[in-house]
């Protein structure tokens, strides 16, 4: 007796469960079928992005992220998450809203388990139960009404393949019968997966673990993808290879770790030198009989900037200053640093123009945290005096942000004191390369960061 049928599907195959009141509950749909060993590799990696994301979040069995929250305020209640289940699965349960995720199968399929909505809260509601089989390394949907207990598990392996990875999304987050405290989580954007999930009651769970298959076959559906001409045993033995190249594909994937990045659009980055200092410099008035005078600015539209005010933004240069130095610069003090130590000289890892901002000792502090000389800040304009003394010369730097009109200007001045003969050959050497190299590019990858970090505290609450 034959106890498999078998249809074929030119299209995306599918299949439909329905409730007992005859509306939908489920509804999976097969996409596409991907390179052998996919599924794990996509699985085993994207799980490692999740876990540093600072969303993360390691319950149930089912480790998940919340990519985007709702944004209640612009009556947008949808939410958007990842979701990884390993090898062993996860727990019967459900949520009190709909879902819709799409997922990639690992290297050994996944078993997809569905007992709709139902009143009963007996044995008898696990008579709606029924399994979607999807082959390995496929890339498939689903969609889940409202409180359908569901349960993921992989199909072949023995626990060596993950069942799959997905990306779900919660119409509205608000949506179903929340407890008043979930709902008020809810409505403080701090919910995660783990709290909108409800686990299987006990009574259920027991009757399901005493269910026999071999009295009681669970209704199963078998989504797949075969040429005109596969047999049986051909089909099998794709599968075979499939769970093979799995494992071969986890090891690459552990050995040869890919790292995000993110490429961002910035205003044009261009520093002009300037033929004197800015009006108003702190520095006009330190070093005279200088040797040395160089001045470098950069100018930004404030639309780039948030309109903030030039006091936050000189505090965001200075940060970037010491946390995000140059490359290119750091790797030339590296080497000034080899040469003159043995000189008796100051040493810095900073370029000299901010150097002191590693001085601990200095009395005055900007922002009640970088040591200054001086400092002087209103509306429309924010600065600081850096500087310090060797045996050789004597340094101080400007750093400066100004409002002008619509656009924020960006200054680093540097004035130099020789000391001694020694001071006068030492800045021959040096004054090319700091006043065409070493100031410019320092200028530029400071503002950078200051933008990028600008545009992250842009960006829309909850957004990861």
């Amino acid at each position: 007796m034959e106890r498999t049928r078998t249809t074929r599907d030119r299209s995306f195959p599918r299949v439909s469960i329905a409730a007992a009141d005859g509306r939908r509950a489920v509804e999976v749909t097969l996409l596409s079928q991907l390179d052998p060993g996919a599924g794990d590799a996509l699985a085993l990696r994207a799980g490692q992005r999740q876990q540093h994301h600072p969303q993360f979040n390691d319950a149930l069995d089912e480790p998940s992220v919340r990519l985007s929250a709702p944004d209640f305020a612009a009556h947008d209640p949808a939410s958007l998450y990842t979701f990884s289940v390993g090898s062993a699965g996860h727990p019967f349960h459900r949520h009190a809203g709909p879902r819709l995720f799409t997922a990639v199968s690992g290297s050994g399929g996944a078993r997809l388990r569905f007992i709709p909505a139902t009143s009963s809260a007996g044995a008898g509601a696990l008579e709606g139960l029924r399994h979607v089989e999807i082959p390995a390394d496929c890339l498939f949907t689903v969609r889940m009404a409202a409180r359908t207990w569901h349960q993921f598990q992989p199909l072949h392996g023995n626990g060596q393949h993950p069942a799959l990875f997905a990306v779900s999304c919660h119409p509205d987050e608000t949506a179903g019968e929340l407890d008043p405290a979930t709902r008020a989580q809810v409505g403080r954007g701090e919910a995660d997966l783990a709290s909108l999930t409800e686990l299987l009651p006990p009574a259920l769970l027991q009757a399901l673990s005493q269910l026999d298959p071999a009295k009681a076959p669970v209704p199963t559906t078998t989504l797949g993808f075969t040429h005109a001409m596969d047999t049986p045993w051909c089909i099998g033995l794709c599968a075979h290879l499939r769970r093979h190249v799995g494992r071969a594909r986890q090891t690459l994937a552990r050995l040869c770790r890919l790292h995000g990045v993110v490429g961002q659009d910035l205003p044009a980055l261009r520093t002009c030198t300037l033929p004197a200092l800015p009006a108003r410099s702190l520095l006009a008035a330190q070093l005279h009989g200088h040797h040395h005078q160089d001045s470098v600015q950069i100018r930004i539209d404030t639309r780039w900037l948030g309109r903030q005010s030039p006091e936050h933004l000189l505090v965001r240069l200075l940060e970037a200053f010491i946390e995000q130095p140059a490359a290119p610069v750091s790797g030339l003090m590296r080497f000034r640093n080899l040469l003159v130590k043995p000189l008796g000289l100051r040493t810095s890892t900073l370029g000299c123009p901010v150097s002191s901002l590693l001085n601990d000792s200095a009395a005055q502090r900007f922002a009640q945290r970088f040591p200054v000389l001086d400092a002087q800040v209103d509306a429309e304009h924010a600065q600081v005096l850096l500087g310090a003394d060797d045996r050789h010369l004597g340094f101080r730097s400007g750093v400066s942000v100004q409002r002008d009109g619509d656009d924020m200007l960006f200054t680093l001045s540097t004035r130099v004191r020789c000391r001694n003969l020694f001071g006068r050959a030492y800045m021959g050497v040096v004054d090319p390369v700091h006043r065409h190299y070493i100031a410019p590019r320092m200028l530029q990858s400071a503002v950078a960061a200051l933008v990028r970090a600008e545009e992250r505290e842009m960006a829309p609450a909850g957004a990861a």
